[in-house]
């Protein structure tokens, strides 16, 4: 006798489909997905150049990029490849401005966590103020002559004193990229200060590169642009973004509050405030610290790294096994006490605890120092 054996035929059957169907749906996916990769980089090419005092650099000043990125890749217009930022030449003798070599330690810190825009000190290396379309000429001349060498004069990986701030696999195609000037309405509103800007500079600027107006909403820059035959003429060189998330912290709005002694912290990035204190910017005060309590150790090495145009990259990332140094305590009057506890004035002439770092604090903050050294040594 033989057994008769049943096979769930529609387990089977419906188990099979559903993986084919699988299958086939992430086969579509992915010839889509590439599909839309080729398309993209068949769109014309631009990066963005921001130049300006960044004294010191405000997340803003970095959000304008990302702002600008989002609108032309939205658009699907064009596809996005750099940006830079180029602080200006100490000779420029503006208020409040710190030194070059500090203006671009900052900045390079606050893109240390950016993957495209990177810090360009070609301009501040000058022997005077550069004017701005002479910036954004040098800039563009040398996209130019990298991408028709192949490369040559510092390739995708090495960095050379000029090539640090190029955006990476440019010579991947011979297809050129058009340099814009990033910046916000206040700059083309200057247009119309008398005696600002040259004529001849703001149409090289609008004709030649072309502007991306970072606005404020609520704003009204076309008035300034049908004001302006020159700006009319090339308006279509023009990109007005509006800015839905509005953020009005300046850097001058920055240096008031630290000439004041008052907090900025969550205004800048951690790592640009902690660099700002050690360096003593901006007429920095504090009510808590001073140099009685100011530990040696801490204080930053003024002299300028030789290698600050190369980009930190994963290997820059501190070790998480952090080195701890011994607690620092200081107090006006009185015995130090055991850590953790209080001392409250209860009369005259009893000690008044002034706490500048304990040893748990340090090592939240270490690898903010470690980092900072980096660009420091």
């Amino acid at each position: 006798m033989i057994a008769k054996i049943s096979w769930p035929k529609n387990t089977i059957t419906s188990e099979c489909f559903r993986r084919i169907g699988y299958f086939k749906r992430r086969s579509k996916s992915n010839k889509m997905s590439a599909f839309i990769e080729e398309t993209k980089s068949l769109l014309p090419r631009i990066a963005f150049i921001a130049c300006g005092c960044f004294s010191p650099p405000t997340p803003m000043h970095l959000r304008m990029f990302e702002i600008a990125k989002d609108h032309f890749e939205m658009q699907g217009t064009h596809r996005v490849v750099g940006g830079i930022i180029s602080p200006t030449h100490d000779s420029y003798g503006k208020k409040g401005l710190a030194s070059a070599l500090d203006r671009c330690a900052m900045v390079k810190l606050a893109t240390q966590s950016s993957n495209w825009i990177r810090l360009s000190d070609w301009e501040v290396h000058q022997n005077q103020w550069m004017r701005t379309q002479a910036v954004l000429q040098h800039h563009q001349n040398y996209i130019n002559n990298h991408i028709n060498s192949g490369g040559a004069g510092g390739g995708d990986g090495e960095d050379t004193h000029l090539a640090g701030w190029l955006p990476r696999g440019l010579h991947d195609s011979r297809d050129p990229v058009h340099l814009k000037l990033l910046c916000g309405a206040d700059l083309l509103e200057s247009f119309a200060v008398p005696g600002l800007w040259a004529e001849a500079d703001i149409e090289d600027i609008v004709a030649n590169h072309g502007l991306v107006v970072i606005t404020r909403a609520g704003s009204n820059p076309g008035k300034f642009i049908f004001d302006s035959d020159i700006l009319t003429k090339y308006q279509s060189n023009i990109t007005l973004i509006t800015n839905w998330v509005p953020n009005e912290v300046s850097s001058s709005l920055i240096r008031r509050l630290l000439g004041r002694g008052q907090s900025v912290k969550y205004l800048l990035d951690d790592l640009v405030l902690e660099y700002i204190k050690r360096q003593r910017l901006f007429n920095f005060k504090s009510k808590y610290i001073t140099d009685a309590v100011r530990p040696n150790h801490l204080l930053f090495n003024h002299a300028y790294t030789d290698q600050l145009e190369q980009d930190m990259d994963e290997s820059d990332t501190p070790s998480p096994q952090l080195q701890h140094t011994p607690t620092s305590r200081v107090f006006c009057c009185g015995d130090v006490p055991l850590r953790g506890s209080k001392v409250l004035r209860s009369g005259p002439g009893q000690a008044v605890q002034v706490i500048t770092m304990q040893a748990d604090e340090k090592e939240e903050s270490q690898a903010k120092k470690q980092k900072i050294s980096q660009v420091q040594l």
